[in-house]
C-alpha cells in the first residue's frame, strides 16, 4: 500500500536541524514523486553536495525498511549510490544518499537502457551476500507458492534486490557502457537464489511491452539465469502471478492491474511449456 508523501518542510525543526548537521544549511528542496514507500522524499542540495532524502516516522509499520537499506548499504559499491549519512530523532528516521544523475530505465523492446541493466544484474550477481540480517526468499514466498516443495528453490546464499520497477533504476548516459546503471531502494533486500533478480526482472518487461519469452530471452542475458531449474521458475511465475493477484484486489489502480495481468501472462506462458 502505498504511503502518504509530506514535504521536508513539515519535519520537526530538531529533524531539519539533524539533516543540516551532516548536510550544511540546505540551498535548494526538490520533493520527488517517484516511489511508493516512504514520506519524505527530496533531493536536497547545500555549499557542500546534493543528496536524495528518504524517511519514514519511526514507528511506521515498515520504519525497519529504512534499518534494512541503511545496513546494506556499505556492501554495494558499483551498485547503489552511496550512504552518506543516517539520523533517527525526535521521530523520524532518515536517510541520506549521494543524488544520482540519470533518467529511469526504459525497459521497452528496443530500449539501449536494456543492456546496462543486464550489465548490473550481472555484477550484483558476482557480489558476495553480505553476513547481515536479511529474510530469505523462501520465507517471503513461502504463501504465495502453489506448493511448499517449491520453496526449495527459492533457497541460496546470494544478495537479492526483488524489487525491479523500472523507477528503481537509474541509467547516466555520461558513464562507460556497461556501467551506467545503479539500483535504488533497497528495503526488499533478500537473500536467496541467484537466479531469482533476472526472474523478477521478467514481469517488469512483460508490463514494458515484451512478450514472455522476449522477457526471457533478457532474464537469459544473466548467467544465474542458466542456474535455475525448469520447474523452479514456472514455481517463482505461478508465486508472482499469486502475489500480483492479491495485491491487485487490495488497490485495483491501472498500475496494480498491469502488473498483476504481465504476472499471469508468464505463468500462463510457463504452464504452455
Amino acid at each position: 500500500m502505498a504511503t502518504t508523501r509530506i514535504g521536508l518542510d513539515q519535519l520537526p525543526p530538531a529533524t531539519r536541524a539533524a539533516i543540516e548537521k551532516d548536510t550544511g544549511p540546505l540551498l535548494t528542496i526538490e520533493e520527488t514523486t517517484e516511489g511508493f514507500n516512504s514520506e519524505i522524499a527530496a533531493r536536497v542540495t547545500s555549499a557542500t553536495g546534493t543528496w536524495h532524502i528518504k524517511g519514514l516516522r519511526t514507528d511506521h509499520p515498515r520504519a525497519w525498511t529504512q534499518r534494512r537499506e541503511a545496513t546494506v548499504a556499505p556492501f554495494l559499491t558499483g551498485l547503489a549510490p552511496t550512504l552518506d549519512w543516517h539520523v533517527e530523532t525526535d521521530g523520524w528516521d532518515l536517510l541520506g544518499f549521494q543524488a544520482l544523475d540519470g533518467h529511469h530505465a526504459d525497459y521497452t523492446p528496443g530500449s539501449p537502457d536494456l543492456t546496462e541493466v543486464a550489465a548490473l544484474l550481472r555484477r550484483l550477481g558476482e557480489t558476495t551476500c553480505p553476513n547481515i540480517e536479511l529474510r530469505n526468499a523462501e520465507q517471503r514466498l513461502e504463501h504465495y507458492a502453489a506448493h511448499r516443495d517449491d520453496l526449495r528453490h527459492f533457497a541460496g546464499s546470494h544478495l537479492l534486490h526483488t524489487d525491479l520497477n523500472n523507477t528503481n533504476i537509474l541509467i547516466n548516459d555520461q558513464a562507460p557502457h556497461g556501467n551506467r546503471a545503479r539500483l535504488v531502494d533497497w528495503a526488499w533486500a533478500t537473500r536467496g537464489a541467484a537466479w531469482l533478480d533476472a526472474a523478477y526482472w521478467i514481469i517488469w518487461l512483460i508490463t514494458a511491452g515484451h512478450t514472455p519469452t522476449s522477457a526471457e530471452h533478457w532474464a537469459a542475458a544473466i548467467p544465474s539465469w542458466h542456474t535455475a531449474p525448469a520447474e523452479g521458475i514456472t514455481a517463482l511465475a505461478a508465486a508472482n502471478a499469486n502475489i500480483w493477484s492479491e495485491i491487485s484486489k487490495a488497490e485495483s489502480d491501472p498500475w496494480t492491474m498491469r502488473l498483476a495481468t504481465a504476472a499471469e501472462a508468464w505463468h500462463a506462458h510457463r504452464r504452455a511449456g
